[in-house]
C-alpha cells in the first residue's frame, strides 16, 4: 500500500544524481530482483528444467518481492491493526498452493507497483525538499573593524552584517544596508523577473544576487528564514491528514476485517457443499486481492501534497493538507483593506498649486521640509518628489508642530507642511477628504502655496483578484476594515466590492467573520498583519499576505503568500478546488475498479493475474493522477475558471 509521507531532513540531490537515487530505492531494487527471479523461473519451467529448479526460483521471487510488505504487515498486526499489504502477501502465498506461477506473478506485480509508488513519492519529496538546498551553507560575515570571515550561515545572529557578492546566493533573511543590485528570488516568491534591491529593501535567504554587491543586515536566524519556514510548513503539511483521508482510514480497518471474513466464507461455504479445494482457495485469494482498498487509501494525500508542493514553489505556503482541502470548500472571501487590497503605505496622488506657484515647486518645498521627519506621510512626499526627478534641498531650522505638521527653512523660504486648519476653506480639500484622502497643506513665508492629497494606493491586481474570486466561489467578496467608511468605500468601488463593513476593531472583524459563517458560508479571510490575527484564526481558512505582519501571520494563518502578490490567491483557491476534484475522481476510479473486479470474481471466473493487474494498476493510476498537480501548468490553469480571461474582464 502506498504511504504518502514527505520527509525533508536530507538535502535535495542534484539533478545529475536523481536517476541514480531512484535506482537506489529499496523498493526498486527488490522489485528488480523479484522480476529477475520470476523471469528465470519462467524460463526454467518452459525449457523443461527439473521442477525443484524453477520452484526454487519462484520461491526466491516470493522472498525478494514479499519480505518487506510481509514484515510491515506483521508489525501492524502486532499493534492490532490489519494492514492491506499483509492481505496481499497472504493471498500470494495461498495462491502458490496450486498455482505457484500465478502467485509469483502476483508478487512481481505487487513489488513493481510498490516500486512505482516509491518513485512517485520520491518525486513529490524532491520537489519539496529542493527548497532546503536553496540557501548556501556559508556566508561572508563583516566585522566592525572591516575584516571579513567566512562562517556557516547557521552561526549568523540577528544584527550581523554579511557581504553578498555578485552571483552569490543570499545567506540569510535581512535588509540591504548598502549597495544596489537585482536579486532573483523566484525560488522563494515565484516572481518571474529579478527584483531591484537597494538600501532598505528586504532580501530572502536562498535568493540569487545579480551584478551588484550587497551588504545585508541579518533580520532572522537561519531556522527562522522564509525558506526554512517553507520547509517546516511542508513537513508539517505532509504529517497531517485531510478530512477525506481521515474518513477513509476510519473505515479501512473495518473494511479490511470484512474482506478477511468474506474471503474465509468464500473458502468455507463452497467446501462445505463439496467444492474442489484448489479453485475455491484461488477464488477466495483473488477476492482478497481485488477487494483490498489500496487505491482508495491512496486517493487523497498525493493530490493534496502535490498541490502544497506546487504552491510552495511559487511562494505560497499552505500549512497542512487539512488547510489545502478547506481552501477548496470556500464559498466567500473576506478582505482586509490596508496592506491587502491596498499597498499599505501612503502615496501622493495629486498636487494642487495656488496662484504664484506650480506643482513641482509645491512638491519640492514640501519634500525638503519633510525630509528630516520620520513620519510615513513625510516619506511618501519625499518619494513622490524623487519620482518626479525633483531635487530635494537640505532644510534648516527643522521643527515639529505637534498635531499639525512640520516647519523648516528651505533656502530663504520658511515652509510649513501640515494638516488643513480650515477644511471648508477649499471645497476641493473637502471633496478629497470625503473620498478617503489625507490632505496636507503647504505654506511658504506664510502664504498658501498649495496642498497634497495622499492615499493608500490600490494594488494593481486587486480588481482582477476580486473578479476572479467572485467567479471561483460564486459569491462577491466582502471588505472588512478598521478604516473609516469613506476610505473603505473608495477602495470597494475601485475593486468591485459591494458589501463593505468599515470601522471594525480586531474583535469586530472576527465577529463579522462569525456572522458570515452563521449565514452558511465557508469563509476565507485575507489579511496582512497583527490586527487581522483574531479574524484569521476565526475564519474557516486564513490567508496572510506576506509583509510587515508575516511573523504573526505565519502563526495564525492557514496559508501565507510570501511574495506579497494578491493575484496569487485565485490560483491557490483554484488549485485547491482542482485537488479536491482529483481526490473525488481518484476515489471514484478506485471504488469502480474494486467493485468491477469483485463482481467479476464472485459471479464469474476472474484470472488471478488479471485481478492483480487491475488492482495494482488502479493504485498506480490514482497516484500518478494526483501528481499531475505538481506541474507548472496546473498552477497556471488553476485561477482561470470558465470563460477566457479577456471575455471575463473586458466587459467591466
Amino acid at each position: 500500500m502506498f504511504h504518502a509521507v514527505v520527509t525533508l531532513e536530507r538535502p535535495a540531490l542534484p539533478a545529475v544524481h536523481r536517476r541514480a537515487a531512484i535506482g537506489a530505492l529499496p523498493e526498486v531494487r527488490w522489485a528488480a530482483v523479484a522480476l529477475a527471479l520470476f523471469t528465470a523461473g519462467g524460463a526454467a519451467q518452459l525449457t523443461g528444467a527439473p521442477s525443484p529448479v524453477w520452484w526454487a526460483l519462484y520461491l526466491a521471487c516470493y522472498v525478494a518481492g514479499g519480505w518487506e510488505p510481509a514484515l510491515a504487515g506483521l508489525r501492524a498486526l502486532r499493534g492490532r491493526a490489519l494492514d492491506v499489504d499483509l492481505l496481499m502477501v497472504v493471498a500470494a502465498i495461498a495462491a502458490a498452493i496450486g498455482q505457484v506461477f500465478d502467485g509469483a506473478l502476483l508478487i512481481v506485480i505487487f513489488a513493481t507497483s510498490a516500486a512505482v509508488e516509491a518513485v512517485v513519492t520520491r518525486r513529490t519529496e524532491e520537489s519539496v525538499r529542493a527548497l532546503l538546498d536553496l540557501a548556501p551553507e556559508r556566508a561572508a560575515l563583516l566585522h566592525a573593524d572591516g575584516t571579513e570571515e567566512n562562517i556557516p550561515v547557521a552561526d549568523l545572529d540577528v544584527g550581523d552584517v554579511v557581504l553578498v557578492r555578485p552571483g552569490e546566493r543570499v545567506g540569510a533573511d535581512g535588509v540591504v544596508i548598502s549597495g544596489t543590485s537585482e536579486v532573483d528570488q523566484a525560488s522563494i516568491t515565484g516572481e518571474g523577473l529579478p527584483v531591484p534591491k537597494r538600501p532598505g529593501d528586504e532580501v530572502f535567504a536562498g535568493s540569487l544576487n545579480g551584478t551588484g554587491a550587497l551588504r545585508v543586515r541579518v533580520e532572522r536566524v537561519a531556522t527562522e528564514s522564509v525558506v526554512a519556514r517553507i520547509a517546516a510548513m511542508v513537513r508539517e503539511a505532509s504529517a497531517t491528514k485531510a478530512r477525506t483521508q481521515l474518513f477513509v482510514e476510519r473505515i479501512e480497518q473495518r473494511y479490511s476485517g470484512a474482506v478477511v471474513v468474506a474471503a474465509l466464507a468464500l473458502v468455507a461455504i463452497p467446501l462445505a457443499f463439496g467444492a474442489a479445494f484448489e479453485p475455491t482457495l484461488l477464488r477466495a485469494m483473488t477476492f482478497m486481492i481485488v477487494a483490498s482498498p489500496c487505491a482508495v487509501v491512496l486517493a487523497t494525500m498525493p493530490p493534496l501534497l502535490a498541490a502544497i508542493a506546487n504552491g510552495g514553489r511559487r511562494g505560497v505556503l499552505v500549512k497542512s493538507a487539512v488547510a489545502m482541502e478547506a481552501l477548496g470548500r470556500t464559498t466567500v472571501v473576506a478582505f482586509d483593506k490596508t496592506g491587502t487590497l491596498t499597498e499599505g503605505r501612503p502615496h501622493v496622488e495629486s498636487v494642487t498649486a495656488f496662484d504664484g506657484f506650480d506643482e513641482d515647486t509645491v512638491l519640492a518645498l514640501a519634500a525638503a521640509a519633510e525630509r528630516p521627519s520620520e513620519h510615513p506621510l513625510a516619506a511618501a512626499v519625499v518619494r513622490a518628489a524623487r519620482e518626479r526627478g525633483l531635487a530635494v534641498a537640505d532644510a534648516g531650522d527643522f521643527g515639529s508642530l505637534p498635531g499639525r505638521g512640520v516647519r523648516a527653512t528651505v533656502g530663504a523660504t520658511a515652509v510649513v507642511v501640515g494638516s488643513p486648519t480650515m477644511p471648508d476653506a477649499d471645497p476641493a480639500i473637502s471633496r478629497l477628504q470625503a473620498g478617503g484622502a489625507t490632505v496636507v497643506t503647504v505654506t511658504a513665508d506664510g502664504r498658501p502655496a498649495g496642498f497634497l492629497a495622499l492615499v493608500d494606493r490600490l494594488r494593481p491586481d486587486a480588481a482582477d483578484t476580486v473578479a476572479r474570486l467572485a467567479e471561483l466561489t460564486g459569491n462577491a467578496p466582502v471588505l472588512l476594515t478598521g478604516d473609516h467608511a469613506a476610505a473603505a468605500q473608495r477602495v470597494a468601488d475601485a475593486v468591485g466590492i459591494t458589501d463593505v463593513r468599515a470601522g471594525l476593531l480586531p474583535d469586530a472583524k472576527a465577529a463579522a467573520v462569525r456572522e458570515l459563517q452563521a449565514s452558511g458560508h465557508r469563509t476565507l479571510l485575507v489579511g496582512d498583519g497583527v490586527n487581522d490575527a483574531p479574524a484569521l484564526a476565526t475564519a474557516d481558512v486564513g490567508v496572510a499576505l506576506g509583509g510587515r505582519g508575516i511573523a504573526l501571520a505565519v502563526e495564525t494563518a492557514d496559508a501565507v503568500i510570501v511574495r506579497d502578490d494578491l493575484i496569487t490567491l485565485p490560483n491557490l483557491l483554484g488549485l485547491s478546488r482542482r485537488a479536491r476534484r482529483v481526490v473525488l475522481a481518484n476515489i471514484g476510479i478506485a471504488a469502480t475498479v474494486i467493485a468491477g473486479l469483485v463482481t467479476w470474481d464472485l459471479l464469474g471466473t476472474l484470472p488471478l493475474p488479471l485481478g492483480v493487474a487491475g488492482h495494482e494498476g488502479s493504485t498506480v493510476v490514482v497516484a500518478l493522477n494526483g501528481l499531475r498537480l505538481l506541474r507548472a501548468a496546473a498552477w497556471r490553469r488553476a485561477g482561470t475558471p470558465g470563460r477566457p480571461r479577456a471575455l471575463r474582464y473586458g466587459d467591466r
